[in-house]
Formats: structure tokens, C-alpha cells, sequence
């Protein structure tokens, strides 16, 4: 179930992001670096990045639990991230738009400049700020990898670079991204992404509302 915020009156003159829990730090940074002053956000459970299956049924009914408050303009912040279509079937029942691409780190780094690269980039591993942050519970406990480091060939095995989607700059996240390719053995690659299209598609969405 999406946690919302506090609803303010008058929404049917807002937006609402309904978003993955893992972009909200940036979608909170797009939302004061533009003045969208009537967007509003609520998110499902970042862990759904593990999880794609239950991506659309929740976003179902967040959306009709949105359209129940009192919202007309709902944009969905996510891609498709594993959904196979699902999410896409969500979003035209109920007449909504979503981010563009396959995932965050598509359009993080702008879908023209993946599109350009993903061949490239089939055997990398992306990390962004986010998953830097959150290293130890996505990915080390999780996975056992505190435990049992011997896993880590089992789980990275086929991978052969770790790209770092850089939203920020930002030396701590630097450091465990670097770390985490050592570990992980790993070539190390940093890209100063920003937040790439999320920028734009809020704009856009933002201006129609």
C-alpha cells in the first residue's frame, strides 16, 4: 500500500507522483529545483526494485486510492522496471502517463544516451545515490553477502563493470561505489548523470496538470 502525504485541498488542482520509494529523494529535488509547488508525491515500497510483479497491482490501487482523495493529474514515477507490460496496462486503464524507458537507469542517464550505450552496457551493474545509500540492505544482507561472501561470484559473476549513475556529487557515495566494485571485483566506472529525463517528464507532466 502507497504511503501518502497529508492531502491538501483543492487537489483536483495538483499533481500527484505516485513513484518508486527508490527516486524520491530526486523527485523531491526536481520538485524544488523547478517551483512545482502543486506537485505532490507518494511512493510504493522501494523493495518492489526486487520485487517487479507486485509493481502493478499496487500502483492499481494507489491510483485509485488518489482518484478517491480528490486527484485528476496523477503522473507515475516509474519505467516499466521489470513489470513486462503490467505497469503499461495500469497506466491506460486509468488514462495516466509514466516515465519512458525500461528503467531508472535508462532514463537517469536520458533515454537518447542509453539508447546508446545499452548494448555496450549489457554486463554492468548499475548503482545510483540511491542504492549507494542503501548498499548494505539491498543488495549485502539481502543476498547474504555479509555472510557468505563466497556468493558473490554466484550473483555477480556474469557482470563485468559496476557503472555509478552519480545524481549528486557527493564523495561519501563515491566511496561506496568504488568499494562496492572492489568487493564485487568489479571494473569501476562513474557517470555524472544529474537526474537525466526524470527532469523534463516532471516538467512536462507538471505543466499540464
Amino acid at each position: 500500500m502507497a504511503k501518502r502525504q497529508k492531502t491538501k485541498p483543492n487537489q483536483a488542482d495538483r499533481l500527484l507522483v505516485i513513484a518508486c520509494g527508490m527516486i524520491a529523494r530526486e523527485v523531491l529535488a526536481v520538485k524544488e529545483q523547478l517551483g512545482l509547488d502543486h506537485l505532490d508525491l507518494t511512493c510504493l515500497p522501494a523493495e518492489f526494485h526486487f520485487y517487479p510483479d507486485r509493481i502493478a497491482p499496487a500502483m492499481d490501487k494507489a491510483i485509485e486510492q488518489a482518484k478517491a482523495d480528490g486527484y485528476v493529474d496523477i503522473f507515475v514515477g516509474y519505467a516499466d522496471c521489470g513489470t513486462g507490460g503490467l505497469l503499461d496496462r495500469v497506466c491506460e486503464k486509468h488514462g495516466v502517463e509514466r516515465m519512458a524507458g525500461p528503467h531508472c537507469f535508462a532514463f537517469y542517464q536520458g533515454m537518447d544516451a542509453y539508447a546508446k550505450i545499452a548494448d555496450d552496457d549489457m554486463m554492468s551493474f548499475y548503482m545510483t545515490d540511491f542504492l549507494c545509500r542503501q548498499f548494505d540492505a539491498f543488495f549485502m544482507k539481502p543476498l547474504g553477502l555479509d555472510r557468505h561472501p563466497e556468493l558473490i561470484k554466484d550473483y555477480f559473476g556474469n557482470y563485468e563493470k559496476l557503472v555509478y549513475l552519480a545524481q549528486t556529487d557527493d564523495p561519501e557515495l563515491d566511496k561506496v561505489a568504488e568499494k562496492a566494485a572492489k568487493m564485487l571485483g568489479l571494473a569501476y566506472e562513474r557517470r555524472s548523470t544529474g537526474y537525466g529525463d526524470l527532469t523534463e517528464e516532471l516538467a512536462q507532466a507538471a505543466a499540464v496538470a
